[in-house]
């Protein structure tokens, strides 16, 4: 029996998805979370074969609980399963230490195939992920993102949600100077000036939501 703990904020998917799973009589799933203090408390509780983590939820986002999980224990499965499959998020998932990634479009018997696959030992990749966006993209663009940190990543992505600095500060448990610092570094890297080229670039590359609005 292959031991899930499935991570989800959406109230309505998340039992879609304990549904579809346990339609094979060699899953189960022995825990749920929406947010990531009670999936890390889960992780660690429950113990799980196989994490199946959407990288959207309030607060931090999903690559830190990645990272959170696998300082915790080096050897967890964790398959990524979500609607933000960019190059730039696809490649941070993978290098944190995802051992899988695939779409939430993808086919039930895939995502399915996945959870074994990664049980196994085995790297899933969905193939077909981001497949219609990915020329579109500039590739100096695509490489200057993907060269932030995690951190820098995450406070990227609340900075173009149009959070605050305070704000900021107390998500990521680090002083106003260190977050003010921080977006310096990071604007400077990504040779962007303003909040509004930091909203299009994070849409561009799928970091936020497109209901953002600026």
């Amino acid at each position: 029996m292959i031991r899930v703990l499935l991570v989800d904020d959406h109230p309505v998917a998340r039992p879609g998805y304990k549904r579809l799973l346990e339609t094979n009589s060699a899953v189960e799933v022995v825990a749920e979370a929406s947010e990531a203090d009670s999936a890390y408390l889960a992780f660690v509780v429950y113990k799980p074969d196989i994490t199946v983590l959407d990288l959207s939820m309030p607060g931090v986002t999903g690559l830190s609980l990645l990272q959170e999980m696998l300082l915790r224990d080096t050897a967890a499965k964790i398959l990524i399963c979500s609607m933000y499959g960019t190059p730039v998020v696809k490649r941070k998932a993978l290098e944190v230490g995802a051992k899988s990634f695939v779409s939430k479009n993808v086919s039930p018997e895939k995502l399915l195939l996945a959870i074994h696959a990664v049980n196994m030992g085995e790297e899933f990749i969905d193939a077909n992920i981001n497949s219609n966006c990915s020329h579109t993209l500039l590739h100096e663009e695509l490489e200057r993102v993907s060269s932030l940190s995690l951190r820098e990543l995450e406070l990227f992505r609340l900075l173009a949600q149009g959070k605050t600095i305070s704000y900021c500060a107390k998500v990521m448990n680090l002083n106003d100077k260190s977050i003010y610092n921080l977006q310096t570094k990071i604007r400077e890297n990504l040779k962007i000036d303003t909040l509004a080229g930091l909203v299009h670039l994070a849409l561009r590359h799928q970091i936020i939501e497109s209901n953002v609005v600026f």
